[in-house]
């Protein structure tokens, strides 16, 4: 291990999703999702960190691990609890989050989607429903005229290849169903989606005679390997990557439908982002099934690599992989949206966190305009399906309590925010 430091511009900080920290909302498809006993760990979200009544307490928690930059939801379900009226009280309460994190020196980067939706959208058909292309882009409306004031940097919607995979593929996310034909006419719609709402933000923030609106998507990337290197293996990573990377890349960033998601551009040519945005984790080797149902691809860990609780590989050099492929195609600024791991013991974490920012200083010493970093997460939180035990969090959560406690992996952290750089000083105290 080496030292290195980042520039002073680079901003570092966390990102949280509103369903997975806020509690108390009854109104969404994923408390529904919950209540049907979908959870894994027979955990529920009704709670999870009650957000909504300690954003203050988890702000000031932002402020002590020296956050530059805080990625926060807000949740649809909260802002238009029926369909076509919203809630003046909700935007309030999002209003003075907002200028709390303002007050202490963290910059909003807000992002509109993130899994859960409104029940009379999910009822409806949720993104099956093309009519959701408009309603998201009144949604986003709403929002944008009632924060554009005080938020510059905006994410539409996160991971939706993850969204309509494991809701419309796996079948173990809400709605449960198992239907390739429609993750693809999800995909569709949220393409569309997305373009408008890109649009919608800037029109209105333009008006309010704003000239800094960053707008941008969190995409998750997985490297697709092939497991011993044969050229059927190769054909199925490629195809892997058309089917969870690139209509959805190609589709949000240039408008471009590609088969067998649609073709053309129907709302138009152009570049519709500003950054982008990169979520990292893991990555997959690939093999031969022949099982239909598994789109006759075998997903593997590396025999012998080092694995998170949720048995996902600790691969740091995919995140320096990908930043270079998209700079290479986009030389747009990137944001990294989402990176962290599930440790409940905090035994790699650190590590983790050393080894994927280095991947980063590597790529801005050979000039890639990487310009954010967001740890996925603030806080142990409701992760999804997985439930309450699956942790994440720099910081530790006792769900009985509510107590938060940072853990070591938090104050390493907090030591790169506040001198961006890794001396040999860190290394010795936190990596010896």
């Amino acid at each position: 291990m080496e030292p290195f430091a980042l520039p002073e511009t680079f901003l570092l900080g966390t990102a949280t999703a509103s369903l997975q920290i806020e509690g108390g909302d009854r109104n969404n498809s994923w408390y529904r999702w919950a209540e049907q006993g979908h959870i894994t760990d027979g955990t529920h979200c009704i709670v999870a960190n009650d957000h909504w009544n300690r954003a203050k307490e988890d702000t000031a928690l932002m402020k002590k691990l020296n956050h530059h930059t805080y990625r926060m939801g807000l949740e649809w379900a909260r802002i238009e609890p029926i369909k076509g009226k919203f809630d003046a009280e909700a935007m309030a309460h999002y209003r003075a989050e907002i200028e709390l994190l303002l007050e202490n020196n963290i910059k909003p980067l807000i992002t509109l989607h993130h899994f859960s939706n409104p029940l009379w959208l999910e009822d409806q058909g949720a993104w099956m429903n093309p009519e959701v292309i408009d309603l998201f882009e009144a949604y986003t409306a709403h929002v944008v005229e009632n924060l554009g004031d005080l938020a510059s940097d905006w994410c539409t919607i996160n991971e939706p290849n993850v969204y309509l995979y494991e809701g419309y593929v796996e079948g173990i996310w809400p709605p449960g169903e198992k239907n390739i034909l429609k993750y693809f006419k999800g995909a569709r719609n949220m393409i569309q989606a997305h373009i408008m709402a890109y649009r919608k933000i800037h029109e209105i923030r333009k008006r309010m005679e704003q000239t800094d609106t960053m707008v941008g998507f969190a995409h998750h990337e997985r490297v697709f390997d092939p497991k011993t290197g044969s050229r059927l293996e190769m054909l199925l990573c490629r195809f892997y990557e058309r089917l969870f990377h690139e209509i959805f890349v190609k589709g949000m960033a240039e408008g471009e439908l590609l088969l067998p998601v649609g073709s053309g551009h129907p709302r138009g040519f152009g570049l519709y982002m500003d950054y982008f945005g990169l979520n990292y984790y893991t990555r997959d080797l690939i093999s031969l099934s022949l099982n239909p149902a598994a789109l006759f691809a075998k997903m593997e860990v590396r025999q012998g690599a080092e694995v998170n609780d949720l048995g996902w590989e600790l691969y740091p050099e995919g995140l320096y992989r990908l930043c270079k492929k998209y700079y290479q195609l986009y030389s747009v600024p990137i944001f990294i949206t989402e990176n962290g791991t599930c440790d409940a013991r905090d035994a790699f974490r650190t590590r983790y966190i050393y080894d994927h920012l280095f991947q980063i200083s590597r790529l801005i010493d050979e000039g890639v305009d990487v310009r954010r970093f967001y740890h996925w997460t603030l806080m142990d939180n409701f992760e999804w399906v997985e439930g309450l035990s699956a942790r994440f969090g720099l910081v530790e959560v006792d769900f009985e309590s509510q107590k938060r406690a940072i853990r070591p992996s938090g104050k390493f952290y907090a030591e790169i925010c506040e001198n961006r750089s890794v001396t040999q000083k860190m290394i010795e105290k936190y990596l010896g």
